[in-house]
């Protein structure tokens, strides 16, 4: 045991898997996997089925659709080459990607794309992996000329056509001016992809083998990639995108012949990976234990400090929880965290059963993974239900609530 933990109490764990099965039977969620983890202490969910009309039960293996969880996972692979001095966070990102030199900055954020200003100094890897480069998904901005812009070319996951291969998907984003200067507003997702085409640059291998070599198979993460192979698609539940009026099921992404059952153009550190409770129990822990992974250093502990802590500064922080507070009703409560590090959310203040200090994130496809050093507690809980209604959202905030409540003080 590590010190201070004595894991959950019974009755929490009880509680826990009630709250749970209320909402599978209420058949919002056909079904879920759960895991709290605290110590040496691991206890596991497996309720309901693949499919919203049955089919075969919920496993502890299912592979789901990680969505936004893939982003505090893929940044590791950044990690890695700061580690070993391969990138420097203010380095300039102009040798590895070109297509971003000489950027033009929108004077206005919903004028016209060609009323612009010349960026104050480039694009650097620390705005990158703080999602500060200057362009991003951004939920006020909805409607704007170059919201308009991001969506016909193709630059992020979710649309009918799929993303282009790398090259060709930074040869159009640098087409683009930029929303703000760089280093100067967070804004979410579209970093998290230049991530992957950053180190797949750098290091001259795909970002999916880089990942794979370097975090993946030393944390024995199997089950973790950007595509299902053809022999586990047995494991992959059918993704819904509920009717937000009628609350009919629609799949989204059928596992066969979906866009997760064969190796993608674009391998999105945003949204990309596929993955299981254990693997990332794996990935989540090796945070909490400074780097390490039974015995052996996956990241160093400085990186690992400056992923899992806040990086914002006090205006950009405001600006983000503005943006989580004034679309509470897009993201169902989802994002109010207060803090960002590197490709994840570190709450900076108490607005839940959280306390300050923990890390993680949610996924679109109705996914939660995060982890909290105060009490060494992971938790991730994964379904199959998009975020086009609240229910999942709601799954995820009675999962937390439920847990925090089983910690055995």
């Amino acid at each position: 045991m590590e010190h201070g933990t004595s894991g959950f109490t019974k009755a929490g764990l009880g509680r826990l898997r009630d709250v749970l099965a209320r909402h599978v039977d209420s058949g919002k969620i056909p079904g879920l996997v759960a895991l709290v983890a605290r110590g040496d202490e691991t206890h596991v969910e497996a309720l309901g089925t693949m499919c919203h009309d049955g089919g075969p039960p919920m496993r502890r293996d299912t592979i789901f659709r990680m969505a936004s969880t893939s982003k505090p996972v893929s940044v590791a692979a950044a990690m890695v080459l700061l580690d070993e001095c391969r990138l420097r966070l203010d380095d300039p990102v102009e040798p590895w990607l070109p297509e971003l030199a000489d950027r033009q900055v929108l004077k206005r954020l919903d004028g016209p794309l060609d009323d612009t200003v010349p960026a104050r100094r480039p694009i650097i890897v620390r705005d990158v992996l703080t999602s500060t480069f200057g362009l991003g998904m951004d939920l006020t901005a909805l409607g704007t000329p170059i919201m308009g812009a991001v969506f016909e070319q193709g630059l992020t996951p979710d649309l009918p056509t799929p993303m282009p291969e790398p090259d060709e998907w930074l040869r159009r984003l640098g087409t683009l001016p930029l929303m703000h200067q760089p280093g100067e507003r967070w804004q979410y997702h579209i970093s998290s992809d230049l991530l992957g085409v950053l180190v797949a640059r750098v290091t001259g291998q795909s970002f999916e083998t880089f990942l794979r070599e370097r975090v993946f198979e030393p944390l024995g993460m199997k089950d973790t990639g950007f595509h299902v192979p053809a022999g586990d698609l047995d494991r992959l539940p059918p993704l819904y995108a509920p009717d937000p009026q009628t609350g009919e099921f629609h799949v989204w992404d059928p596992a066969d012949g979906g866009r997760h059952s064969r190796p993608p153009a674009f391998p999105g550190g945003g949204g990309g990976l596929n993955s299981t409770v254990d693997d990332y129990h794996a990935y989540f822990r090796m945070l909490l234990n400074h780097g390490t992974h039974r015995g052996e250093r996956i990241l160093s502990r400085p990186a690992v400090d400056l992923m899992t802590t806040n990086r914002l500064t006090p205006a950009q922080q405001a600006a983000r929880h503005t943006m989580a507070t004034d679309n509470v009703h897009l993201s169902f409560g989802q994002g109010q965290h207060g803090g960002w590090g590197f490709g994840m959310a570190v709450r900076t203040h108490r607005g839940d059963y959280a306390p300050v200090g923990q890390f993680g994130w949610d996924g679109g496809s109705g996914t939660s993974t995060y982890a909290d050093p105060q009490h060494q507690v992971v938790g991730i809980l994964l379904t199959q239900v998009g975020m086009s209604v609240p229910d999942a959202a709601r799954l995820i905030h009675d999962f937390w609530t439920t847990t925090y409540q089983a910690i055995d003080e």
